[in-house]
This record gives structure tokens, C-alpha cells and sequence, in this order.
């Protein structure tokens, strides 16, 4: 069979020639695709299929069950039969490959649009559309216009999919056909060069943009678990100057290079495995706690095509909270927590547990309450007669994450973060979400995302309770969490 260099190849050439070479000569070296970016290629696999409808009634090449030869073949037929729009058409010249979202004969010549689930135009996409450009010309076709369709995050849905508002079109015809002597250029390099010795290219910025480079792990074997990479708040700009200066792992970097006392306190950390403990922060962080304490946790999803009325592309839609409280210090623990219907819009009856769940004027404590304090906000605009209960709670949270962001309990197991995923295991040995059906928020995004989609009954309520199990461990993880800050300020008092 033929070997093409692909649009997408041509795509991570221009991002690192060695990601290429690798790619095409030692493909093994690759990490395979996570959950989280196959949810990804699905979303951009789902708005391609509904863009079609922007030009319906046309014919699709099929991508599954042929060969690329007779993909070709097949565009050929239904353009001399007379066809007006292709979906997924497919072209070679000089032996570079592209298969087109949406093909379309307009009054003035063919039309080729890539179709993006990303809401704006990025350099990437440019060349995404350019190099398409240079073969279909190369293939002889006469182009009118080329345009990248990409959604409109403006477009609030109410009633059927408006789908003329939903996607927006931005032609890069000019634009496409002055980079052609470039992409010509670019595309015979790379040829010459996935046949030649890899190229020698030190890891650097490149790794991870447009896209983090699925090579990386084979690029970057060479970097310590704790290097300069890890320096909590220090500018990329500057680990990168470090880096090539030889300076990687923290006993490399000099006592006179200039870092904030946080980062100090790293570097200290990871090098003495001393805890650092700054009592009086703790103390006044508790201090401005009250009970009954209520800690609350919200699980969201996103949808690039908005599902509900009043909805936006890409909006955070809150499905599932759990909640714990404490009476008073040392009472037991008290549990509630909310998980919507898949395939219905949870957010109503999300709000109306909320606010029978947590009592005018309580103290509810968040982990990174940035984020609680933005979904209420949203609820109590999308849902006004609920307003005032719920920036009643919005106005009451605090957040648990700033002794450990302003490093009052530090630990080198943090690894510089105040991720909880971080700190729970380093505070709490044992108590973690390694191991768990839904360890972190994009699973349990993805897993509710496309529940309605499970036919089986029992494999359905098996991710439901998964996911209750998850949301539950982020607010046992803070009870867990106040109670070791307590604990050793408590201790320290002794």
C-alpha cells in the first residue's frame, strides 16, 4: 500500500520535525490517546457529521472498509457524476494526502470547508486549510473559496439547533493561497527527512503547541520526576533557560538564582524532605471558619453542541454536588448529595436540592471556591426565582485551598502543587483516588456526558454509582483535610 504524508502529519511536521519521524519510523515510541482526549476526537468527529448540514443532501465518501486508492477513486466518480457536495473527499498530490469535511460546488468553483469544534481560528487551523488547498490545486480542481467552520460560542440555544447561529464560517481563501509556496516547501523537507536520520531536537516550548506532543515521554525520558519543570509559578520562559543552561533537577540550581519564597521553599523541600509548617497562617485561616460547616463539591460537563434551552456551546453544566457538614467540631459527619437524570437538563432540580440542602447563611467551604462561587453565580442567573437562596451560598464560601496555595502546610509529596490530588495523599497517607471506576473530573465529565447513551440498565446505575463514589471522596477528602489542619495546629499548641 502507498505511504502518503497525511494533512496531520504535515500538521505535527510543522509543530517538530523529530515528533515526525518518529511518527512515521518508530510509531511504538507514541503514549496512546487518554479518555479524556478520545472524548476530544469525538466531539470533533460529532459537529463534523452535524456541519454537514450547512450543505445537506450531499454524498459521503466512506472512511471505513476501503482503501485510500479507492477513496480517491471514489471522490473522482462523484465529481464527474455531477455531484454538488462531498463529505470527507479525498485527494492526493505528490504524494500528500487530504480528505476534505465538506466539499461543495459553488457557482464560481469548488468550495472546501474544514470543520473545527473549537470556537476560534488558530494558527493551526490555517494550515490545517492551506495545505488542503495546495493539493486539491495540485489535483487540478478549480478552488473558489476556502474556509475554516468553527463554533459560534455566542449562540444560545432555545428550541431546534439553529445551526446557521450555531457555526460560524471564516473564509481564508487569500490567506490559504499566499502560504502555498511555503507549504510546498515545508511538505518536500519533511518528505526527504522521514527518510533520513531523525532529526536532532532538543525538547523544548514546541512540545506542547499547538498540541502536547504524544512523543513526549519518549522526548522527555531524560528529565528528572523533580526538575526545574516542576517549579510551582515560575515562567515556562525561564525553565526552558534553565534547562539548556544544564541546570535540571533541583540540587543544580544555584542558591543565588532568584525564586519566590514558595519556590525556595520547594526546592528546600524536595532536597531536605523538611515539612514546612507556618502555624499562625493555619490558625488564622480556622479562624475565620463557623459552624455548622458544609463542604461542597460540584461535578459539570460540557457540550460543544448545546443540549438545553438556554445554553451555550461549551457552557459548564453543574449535574451532580455532594455535600458534607459538621455540626460542630468533632460531630459526625453528615452526607447529601444530588446526581441528574442523563439526557434530561439537571440543573433546576439541582438548584432546588442545593437549596433545601444548605441553610441561609452557612459557611460552606469549596476547594478552589473560584469554581463553586462561578457555577452558583450562572444558576442564579439562568434561574432568578432561586437568585437570592443561592447567592446567599455564593456569598458564604470560603476556600480550603488557600492555607495550602499560600504553602502554610508543605510537604515535598505536594510536588509543588495544591491540587487536592496532590494534597489529600500527601496529608492523608491512604486516602486517595487512585484505583477508584472515576478518579478525577474529566472521567467523570466524560462518564456522565455520554450515560445517556448506555443501553444496559445495569452498567448504566454501575457509572452512577461510580460517580457518586468520586464526587463523595471530594468532600470526605475536605472534611479529611480540615481535620489535619486542625490536628496540627492542635499539636503544635501542646
Amino acid at each position: 500500500m502507498k505511504s502518503y504524508l497525511s494533512k496531520s502529519q504535515y500538521l505535527r511536521g510543522l509543530q517538530c520535525r523529530k515528533s515526525l519521524w518518529l511518527y512515521r519510523n518508530k510509531p511504538k515510541l507514541r503514549t496512546p490517546p487518554d479518555e479524556a482526549l478520545q472524548a476530544i476526537f469525538e466531539t470533533g468527529t460529532n459537529v463534523g457529521i452535524l456541519a454537514r448540514n450547512l450543505f445537506p443532501n450531499g454524498s459521503a465518501v466512506e472512511y471505513e472498509g476501503s482503501t485510500f486508492e479507492e477513496k480517491i477513486s471514489r471522490t473522482s466518480e462523484l465529481i464527474n457524476a455531477g455531484v454538488d457536495t462531498i463529505y470527507e473527499a479525498t485527494f492526493s498530490y505528490d504524494d500528500v494526502l487530504v480528505m476534505v469535511d465538506i466539499l461543495h460546488r459553488g457557482i464560481r468553483g469548488w468550495e472546501l470547508y474544514e470543520v473545527k469544534s473549537s470556537t476560534e481560528v488558530r494558527d493551526v487551523y490555517i494550515n490545517d486549510v492551506a495545505v488542503q488547498y495546495y493539493v486539491l490545486a495540485g489535483s487540478k480542481l478549480s478552488i473558489s473559496k476556502a474556509s475554516l467552520v468553527h463554533i459560534n460560542n455566542e449562540y444560545v440555544r432555545y428550541g431546534n439547533l439553529d445551526l446557521n447561529k450555531l457555526f460560524a464560517i471564516k473564509e481564508l481563501t487569500g490567506v490559504a493561497e499566499e502560504m502555498q509556496d511555503a507549504v510546498g516547501n515545508d511538505l518536500s523537507s519533511m518528505q526527504i527527512m522521514v527518510s533520513s536520520e531523525c532529526p536532532t531536537i532538543d525538547i523544548g516550548p514546541h512540545c506542547s503547541n499547538p498540541y502536547e506532543c504524544d512523543f513526549m515521554a519518549h522526548c522527555w525520558a531524560h528529565v528528572p520526576d523533580s526538575s526545574v519543570f516542576d517549579i510551582v509559578r515560575l515562567n515556562s520562559a525561564k525553565k526552558y533557560e534553565l534547562y539548556y543552561k544544564g541546570i535540571v533537577d533541583f540540587r543544580s540550581i544555584p542558591e543565588t538564582y532568584p525564586l519566590n519564597p514558595n519556590q525556595r521553599m520547594q526546592v528546600e523541600a524536595e532536597l531536605s524532605g523538611k515539612t514546612f509548617v507556618n502555624q499562625a497562617g493555619i490558625k488564622g485561616f480556622l479562624g475565620t471558619l463557623r459552624y455548622p460547616l458544609y463542604f461542597l463539591d460540584f461535578e459539570t460537563f460540557q457540550s460543544a453542541i448545546p443540549l438545553f434551552d438556554g445554553t451555550r456551546p461549551y457552557q459548564l453544566i453543574p449535574f451532580q454536588y455532594s455535600l458534607h457538614s459538621l455540626e460542630h467540631k468533632g460531630a459526625e459527619c453528615k452526607h447529601y448529595e444530588f446526581l441528574g437524570q442523563q439526557g434530561n437538563d439537571p440543573r433546576e432540580s439541582l438548584v432546588k436540592r442545593l437549596v433545601a440542602d444548605i441553610p441561609v447563611e452557612a459557611c460552606v467551604l469549596a476547594y478552589n471556591m473560584t469554581f463553586e462561587k462561578m457555577v452558583i453565580k450562572n444558576l442564579a442567573e439562568q434561574f432568578p426565582v432561586y437568585a437570592n437562596k443561592l447567592m446567599n451560598i455564593h456569598d458564604g464560601i470560603l476556600d480550603l485551598m488557600a492555607p495550602f496555595r499560600s504553602k502554610y502546610y508543605y510537604t515535598k509529596e505536594m510536588q509543588g502543587s495544591y491540587s487536592i490530588k496532590y494534597i489529600l495523599p500527601a496529608l492523608v497517607p491512604g486516602m486517595g483516588y487512585n484505583g477508584m471506576a472515576i478518579c478525577n473530573g474529566g472521567e467523570a465529565m466524560n462518564a456522565y456526558a455520554n450515560l445517556h447513551l448506555v443501553k444496559d440498565e445495569a452498567e448504566v446505575e454501575r457509572i452512577r454509582k461510580a460517580l457518586m463514589e468520586y464526587c463523595k471522596l471530594d468532600t470526605h477528602a475536605m472534611v479529611a483535610l480540615l481535620d489535619k489542619l486542625q490536628e496540627v495546629v492542635g499539636a503544635n499548641n501542646t
